[in-house]
């Protein structure tokens, strides 16, 4: 996808990459993750320039999701982005853990289409009209599938430090760093929230994402900086169907 204008770098509020870590239990009477949708507002260096939705519904087959980001420009902003930036995520939850199945991305005239074999090790499609074919790594994820990952990872007190990503036509590594807790106001109220942040090896790039608990670790607060500098900010306006996890594992 391209990745110059404001509404695809806002996509790094869900990047991240895949835990290869050992599984948790799953409770048989509990559901891995529970389905909910949330409306964000968007700032490009201080100025509102759109909102974005993020919704997770359970898929047909028991155990399958799809989790949907959709970026809309408002404003004189629509007229020169008048496309809203869709990404999907088809996948399933393994031992408490997410296994991409497919994944799917439009904006505008560009696209990308990517199916994760898994008894093949492959993963296969095409991305902005260029053929792919990648080699599997054990707990690989894509863009959208990455950021339930992260939310079960902290929901269980075990996020890694080292994480790939399948973005476009590559594989990445990205470094994670859980920077502790702050209370924030925010629209649905005050509340408590984990920092962590991560950034692309070698990047002068730094996402940093605050996920509330309370919330089943729904992030309410996104920001990307170059530099040390915030580049693009997104809050939390609405949020249906939160949860309140049990407590992380021993």
């Amino acid at each position: 996808m391209r990745t110059t204008h404001p509404f695809v770098l806002a996509g790094a509020m869900i990047l991240g990459a895949a835990s290869s870590g050992a599984a948790f239990p799953q409770p048989a009477d509990e559901p891995p993750v529970a389905p909910f949708a949330a409306h964000y507002t968007a700032d490009w260096r201080g100025i509102n320039v759109g909102t974005s939705d993020l919704e997770l519904k359970a898929d047909s087959a028991p155990g399958n999701y799809v989790y949907t980001w959709t970026m809309a420009a408002r404003g004189v902003f629509r007229i020169v982005y008048s496309n809203d930036v869709i990404q999907k995520s088809w996948f399933s939850v393994v031992r408490s853990h997410v296994r991409p199945d497919k994944y799917r991305a439009q904006d505008g005239a560009s696209t990308a289409s990517i199916d994760f074999d898994w008894d093949a090790g492959r993963a296969r499609g095409e991305s902005e009209k260029k053929p792919v074919d990648l080699k599997l790594d054990q707990g690989a994820q894509d863009v959208m599938s990455i950021q339930v990952e992260v939310m079960l990872d902290l929901e269980h007190g075990d996020l890694p430090t080292t994480f790939r990503i399948l973005d476009k036509d590559e594989i990445k590594d990205f470094e994670y760093t859980q920077e502790g807790n702050a209370r924030l106001r925010t629209a649905l109220g005050e509340l408590d929230t984990v920092i962590v942040s991560s950034r692309h090896v070698g990047s002068n790039r730094v996402l940093r994402m605050w996920f509330a608990p309370s919330q089943g670790f729904v992030p309410v607060l996104a920001e990307r900086s170059r530099d040390g500098k915030v580049e693009f900010t997104m809050k939390i306006k609405t949020l249906n169907a939160p949860r309140t996890p049990a407590a992380p594992a021993a």
